[in-house]
């Protein structure tokens, strides 16, 4: 695949995502998908754990994700993202607000045989419960 094609899929993925559909994922993510930077350190592993962590905050906060740039090189994609959202349901540790939420990425995906095979995130995730007002220590990963 080309460098475009890579861009493509990986914002395919992010249209998948806000688009709540979680049968793409088995069409645009290896089955033995790694996630260096899960949300959540008691997923399951490969894309399992990511149509978990897809249903988890689906249902807790739906929302879009607006592609800010992308750079891409060999088999991966670098993506800068703005994530935002209403805090509609309960997160592990963080009951519903109602509040509406934005978050910043930079997101590295690996791309082989036209899936994504691997990803590395960085998010702001103090940012993201400094909007929630959340005080006590919370059960999502760093």
């Amino acid at each position: 695949m080309s460098v475009e094609d890579n861009k493509r899929l990986v914002r395919l993925f992010y249209q998948a995502i806000d688009d709540g559909d979680l049968d793409a994922m088995d069409v645009l993510v290896a089955e033995d998908y790694k996630d260096h930077s899960p949300p959540l350190p008691s997923l399951a592993p490969g894309r399992e754990g990511l149509k978990q962590a897809f249903r988890l905050f689906w249902e807790a906060k739906p929302g879009t994700h607006e592609i800010e740039d992308q750079i891409a090189e060999g088999d991966k994609v670098v993506t800068r993202l703005t994530a935002r959202g209403v805090h509609k349901g309960d997160l592990p540790g963080m009951p519903a607000t109602g509040k509406s939420v934005t978050m910043t990425a930079t997101v590295i995906h690996r791309i082989e045989n036209g899936r994504l095979v691997e990803k590395w995130s960085d998010k702001d995730l103090h940012g993201f419960l400094a909007q929630l007002k959340v005080t006590e220590k919370s059960h999502l990963a760093p």
